[in-house]
């Protein structure tokens, strides 16, 4: 128990003149509980559209995604979502933030509160509760975020772009944060992002999507996010097969953007 299994998903989006777009084909894949999946690809693969169907947030037009054996029909608590922007309550502070899905599930504050204390511990805003969010630089408002997600418990954390509207040494210690949770939290992680080096440093297993229609192109298994856990990613990162592997995907997704846009050129 605990697989998340997505059995030949397919997307298509009808679109208002007649036509339509296939957003994702025929995708299969199996993630066992515990594993951390980076997903990577060109403008338009389809990435998203498949966090979103994980989620529950999207019905796909063919296929299903199962999670413990349950056919996955809508949003639920034992999948969290963290944005790109934190999403978070502006009028709450960072506790009630933290609190928000314990407190509209009733349960009381004499539970939720040594839960909150402990997250604030881990993601290192133990002095900031208090805070209002506008009070809080974008890095802690990723924590934030991420507490928020850890407070539901769920089996799945889904991450779209968590880190990518963040300054380059913010997102490096994020990043550092994301593997230290992962290894303390045993969570089942699928992180979208548009970032080689992010998906080679926090994919244990690595997709490379291609586009139109959306599909798995290639799929790696890696060292490095077990490597970065507790270390200095910069260290990482100089490795020569980290080099070697950055330098081989990003040619592969700069020739689909290539095929892309020529695709784009051609005259009607």
């Amino acid at each position: 128990m605990g697989d998340l299994v997505i059995d030949k998903l397919s997307m298509r989006f009808d679109l208002p003149d007649g036509g339509s777009v296939q957003a994702l084909q025929d995708v299969s894949l199996k993630l066992a509980k515990g594993e951390l999946l980076s997903v990577l690809g060109p403008s338009g693969c389809g990435k998203t559209t498949l966090l979103n169907i994980v989620a529950g947030f999207l019905a796909p037009t063919d296929g299903t995604v199962s999670l413990n054996g349950a056919t996955v029909t809508g949003p639920g608590p034992e999948r969290g979502m963290v944005f790109q922007q934190g999403a978070l309550f502006e009028w709450m502070n960072v506790r009630r933030n933290i609190s928000f899905g314990p407190d509209m599930a009733g349960k009381p504050d004499s539970e939720t509160q040594p839960v909150v204390d402990h997250l604030l511990r881990t993601v290192g805003l133990q002095d900031f509760g208090n805070k209002m969010i506008y009070e809080l630089s974008g890095g802690m408002q990723q924590r934030v975020a991420l507490a928020r997600c850890l407070a539901n418990d769920p089996d799945v954390i889904l991450m779209d772009e968590p880190l990518g509207a963040l300054d380059a040494l913010t997102r490096e210690k994020m990043q550092g944060l994301v593997l230290k949770l992962w290894k303390e939290t045993g969570k089942t992680i699928i992180l979208i992002t548009h970032s080689v080096e992010e998906a080679l440093l926090l994919g244990e297993r690595l997709l490379v999507m291609a586009p139109r229609p959306g599909r798995i192109h290639k799929e790696y298994r890696l060292p490095f996010a077990e490597m970065g856990v507790g270390q200095d990613l910069r260290m990482v990162k100089k490795d020569p097969a980290f080099g070697e592997r950055r330098e081989e995907i990003l040619g592969m997704i700069w020739d689909m953007e290539e095929e892309i846009m020529g695709r784009q050129e051609e005259p009607a």
